[in-house]
């Protein structure tokens, strides 16, 4: 059960800046939606974006207009300065989910773009990425207002002086403080948090839960079945998981939920590799819980991730993870290997993946056991809490 709430100082007025403000988006729209939902329920809480798909008592919404979507440098630049215009006077905290040069705090929910460019190039290499750099508008705007987020000192940009960054994972600080070496001291670690089921239920309950959500999704009820979730299959990982399904016994299915766009892409990789109707496609879920009511064990041999909220998520409802470790994947940094989760050194072999899932699988006490870790991990990080912790970083820069 969540700690309850200390009395907040005051009640705030904050803008929250988020391009695409939709539930069923991806662990950033998430993040950005769980916190204003809990923090909502003491401040004054206004969102700025361009997509709205979400509605939630005593929220306000401002929508930024979208004059051109493509390039989305451009519509990058336009809703900058949309939301600045739009946020700039009568608010206590402007907060900024995106790559803006305005707000008191910023949450980095990505990889920085000039890691990505130029990070582990070295001679010619290095040499062609500044030529790209200064001869590319697309990379002018998002690397000037990278910089202007994290980089410039408070002379040159005087709003980041009373400035907080936030990254979701402790493997992105590790990048933030090379990367951006004058914003340690502005930066906090706040990772994704999850919401505890309402109704736990008897074993019986869980079950017959179990079984609805099997016929919704097209699982036969007494098969074992392995879920992936993602948007970006390639990046999550399913190419391996697919070989590695090769070798898990006939009887076991793979659940994957995600972009629809590329479904027949990979329904034609799972065919060609002998798995038939083994492999269930689903496109992007209104409401993801069903899936995890399905499942036995979640796959994440994910490619890059920041955190990867889905593991968490899982975890919550008490489904063991099998996931890349911290190289790939932020929040295996917090994990313990063969207790509350097994952690795959790399998870772009087919074998290894295959020993976890036939390992999770195939001991019922060694599952439960996972499962049952992973539920006590899941319950030490609530949205509640991080909803929390948020709120006393808004204080901190008020209180400078």
């Amino acid at each position: 059960m969540d700690k309850p709430w200390p009395e907040s100082k005051r009640r705030l007025k904050i803008a929250v800046l988020h391009r695409i403000f939709v539930s069923s988006g991806g662990g950033a729209e998430r993040y950005a939606i769980s916190l204003v939902e809990h923090l909502s329920q003491r401040h004054e809480v206004h969102v700025f974006a361009q997509e709205i798909g979400h509605q939630y008592p005593g929220v306000t919404y401002h929508k930024i207009s979208t004059p051109m979507r493509r390039p989305r440098w451009i519509n990058q630049l336009w809703y900058a300065f949309a939301s600045w215009r739009g946020s700039r006077q009568g608010f206590d905290i402007v907060h900024s989910h995106e790559n803006t040069w305005h707000g008191n705090v910023q949450t980095v929910h990505v990889l920085p773009v000039w890691h990505n460019f130029f990070a582990g190039r070295h001679g010619i290499r290095l040499a062609l990425r500044r030529l790209k750099a200064w001869t590319s508008p697309r990379m002018w705007t998002y690397l000037g207002l990278e910089s202007l987020r994290f980089k410039l000192p408070s002379t040159l940009n005087p709003s980041s002086a009373g400035r907080l960054v936030v990254v979701t994972s402790e493997p992105v600080r590790r990048v933030m403080l090379k990367t951006f070496p004058k914003s340690a001291s502005a930066l906090r670690v706040l990772t994704p948090g999850a919401d505890l089921p309402n109704d736990v239920g008897s074993e019986l309950e869980a079950q017959i839960k179990c079984d609805q959500a099997r016929r919704q999704l097209g699982v036969p009820l007494d098969a074992p079945c392995v879920l992936l979730v993602g948007n970006d299959f390639g990046k999550k990982g399913l190419p391996s998981l697919l070989k590695a399904f090769a070798s898990l016994p006939v009887n076991t299915w793979l659940l994957a939920i995600g972009s629809a766009q590329r479904i027949p892409e990979y329904r034609k990789m799972a065919d060609d590799l002998g798995l038939g109707s083994r492999v269930v496609f689903h496109g992007a879920l209104k409401d993801i819980t069903v899936a995890y009511s399905a499942a036995d064990v979640l796959a994440h041999p994910t490619l890059e991730d920041t955190f990867a909220m889905v593991v968490l998520e899982a975890m919550v409802h008490k489904i063991p993870v099998v996931v890349s470790d911290e190289t790939y994947c932020g929040i295996a940094s917090m994990l313990m290997d063969g207790v509350n989760a097994v952690v795959l050194p790399y998870p772009k072999d087919p074998v290894a993946i295959a020993n976890a899932l036939n390992a999770i699988l195939g001991k019922t006490e060694y599952r439960q056991a996972l499962a049952a870790k992973a539920f006590e991990f899941a319950c030490q990080h609530t949205w509640a809490a991080k909803a929390q912790a948020q709120e006393a970083m808004y204080f901190e820069l008020l209180d400078r």
